[in-house]
């Protein structure tokens, strides 16, 4: 099989032929059909997501495929079902813990889904709808996860709260389009006009451009009128969380995700007391939460698709930030 490893940060990935994995007890094995990028995947290139990781890595952890050999133990009901991989396929559902977190594909030691077949737990994996398309499966395991566990997976977002999302990356869309589903107000961030007009498109209710609005968490607030808005998708991290802080009202929810300006600095840790916020710190989720997201029928936005042999030009454009909705990679028709 065809499969990329990592050749360094500021090498081009390396193409390399496999021998095809074979499942064992209890593993399925997945022709896989396409795959979708993160930010995450950047910085695992670049050697910058913390911790140990092998130099030689697969990367990529959002893949979707059709399952086409079973180990002993799993229903050969199962062949030929087309699904989506978790992004942490040991967890398939229960409580987060350390262990499932070391699962995760394409960090740390786990090889991902930038091959063209992976074996996984039996479990791992969440069907697909039947008219989707593989690249729209793919785009849900990291992005679409971890924006339905930003929404829902605290003290839930409900019709007629607000919501603020920062950007229009792919967290963010999902997040956007979710919130918008359940009749809640959106507000939405970003640097481009042009990339609000899109997410008023889809359904968010005001939009502000943080480049001409510094202050852009006390215009959220504003906007929500009274006392903030309810919840906030925080993917910047500490260089926006205060903002954050300043944007939402006493007794809301900041879903802490992204880490676009950096992992320290400093946080108004006042405001989080004296408001009673819950900052919730959200690491994407359990296979039966892909599960849930899927069956939502939200289908994803898709920016642009490139070919398995243009697997580096994928990463470029994702490094861009020019991309609205997900980034993906077909690595089989």
């Amino acid at each position: 099989m065809r499969a990329y490893r990592l050749n360094g940060a500021a090498a081009p990935l390396r193409p390399v032929e496999e021998a095809d994995p074979t499942p064992g007890p209890g593993q399925v094995l997945v022709d896989l059909k396409a795959a979708t990028l993160n930010y995450r995947d950047m910085i695992v290139r670049e050697g910058r997501y913390g911790g140990e990781q092998r130099a030689d890595l697969v990367p990529l952890s959002d893949g979707a495929g059709i399952i086409s050999a079973v180990g002993e133990g799993v229903s050969p009901d199962r062949l030929g079902e087309r699904v989506a991989i978790g992004f942490m396929p040991g967890w398939s559902e229960g409580p987060f813990s350390a262990g499932k977190q070391a699962g995760a594909l394409g960090g740390g030691f786990v090889d991902g889904v930038l091959q063209e077949k992976i074996v996984v737990p039996a479990s791992g994996t969440a069907r697909l709808p039947e008219d989707w398309s593989f690249v729209e499966g793919a785009a849900y395991p990291c992005a679409g996860v971890t924006a339905w566990n930003c929404l829902f997976g605290g003290r839930g977002v409900w019709l007629g709260e607000t919501v603020l999302i920062q950007g229009t990356g792919g967290v963010s869309t999902f997040a956007l389009q979710f919130a918008h589903a359940v009749g809640a107000r959106v507000i939405v961030t970003s640097s481009s006009d042009a990339k609000l007009a899109q997410a008023k498109a889809l359904g968010a209710a005001e939009g502000i451009n943080y480049r001409d609005t510094p202050e852009w968490g006390l215009r959220a607030a504003e906007i929500a009128g009274g006392e903030g808005v309810d919840h906030v998708v925080e993917v910047g991290g500490s260089g926006t969380l205060n903002q954050a802080l300043q944007a939402v009202r006493p007794g809301g929810e900041v879903a802490l995700v992204g880490v676009l300006t950096g992992f320290g600095g400093e946080v108004n840790t006042g405001a989080i007391l004296m408001k009673a916020i819950n900052v919730r710190g959200v690491y994407v989720g359990s296979v039966a939460e892909l599960a849930a997201a899927l069956r939502s029928g939200i289908r994803p936005v898709i920016d642009r698709v490139f070919p398995f042999d243009r697997a580096d030009a994928a990463f470029e454009h994702l490094r861009s930030g020019a991309h609205r909705g997900k980034v993906a990679i077909q690595i089989a028709e």
